[in-house]
């Protein structure tokens, strides 16, 4: 599905990413990790068009997207949940999720009603404003105005980030039932347990180098790895 090969990315004349590569397989799960600034969202970034690679090749389904626009490379089938969410704060939430519709979402894809049989909460709050809406409900509306493009991949960034506990549980729990429908995932997340609980592979990047490529179960084995790069 996608093949990141030895990209290169600046930030004015910053160089963040070393020769970072990865891959990832139709239906899988694979969790991105390492510790703050590692560039665990410059990598998504740059696979999205955001922060384009000055060098290397971004392979999604058999073709190169890197430096494509962030439009192009969505409308050929990556969708994007942002650490920042950026809902559409004045529209409601069920029109932040008609707005976001793409294609007719067919026998297996996702349509407004399929999205409330995932997402319940969101059926109950669909009158209510995108400004008014906690953290937990906003990441959920992310995801699922995400999914209703019906993406072949979907780059998730930080879901987790400042819920409290028990949204936590929610949305990785939501995590784990898109794994179960066969979503292609690439997972960013601080939180490296819950990340490596719901992925098949994982990778570790260290100060903009890919440090580590496997199993999700040998990181988990491997104390001393996960001690040295990811804090624990």
């Amino acid at each position: 599905m996608l093949t990141v090969e030895k990209i290169n990315t600046f930030y004015g004349e910053a160089h963040t990413l070393f020769d970072v590569s990865l891959d990832i397989q139709e239906g899988e799960v694979v969790a991105l990790l390492g510790r703050n600034g590692a560039g665990k969202t410059t990598t998504i970034r740059s696979i999205m068009g955001l922060t384009p690679p000055r060098a290397g090749r971004i392979m999604f389904k058999n073709e190169n997207i890197a430096g494509l626009p962030p439009y192009t490379i969505a409308n050929k089938g990556v969708g994007f949940v942002p650490d920042n969410r950026r809902i559409f704060p004045n529209l409601t939430v069920k029109r932040n999720l008609e707005i976001a519709r793409k294609g007719n979402g067919g026998k297996e894809g996702w349509t407004l009603e399929r999205i409330y049989d995932h997402f319940p909460k969101l059926k109950e709050i669909e009158s209510r404003l995108g400004e008014v809406l906690s953290g937990g409900e906003q990441q959920m509306l992310t995801i699922a105005r995400t999914l209703m493009g019906n993406p072949d991949l979907v780059l998730l960034d930080e879901p987790t980030e400042g819920l409290a506990p028990i949204m936590v549980m929610e949305v990785m729990k939501i995590v784990k039932e898109l794994k179960e429908k066969g979503e292609t995932i690439l997972l960013v997340e601080q939180n490296s347990t819950l990340a490596l609980s719901v992925s098949k592979r994982a990778y570790i990047l260290e100060n903009g180098h890919m440090v580590f490529s496997g199993l999700a179960n040998d990181i988990i084995q491997n104390l001393d790895l996960r001690q040295k790069y990811l804090g624990v």
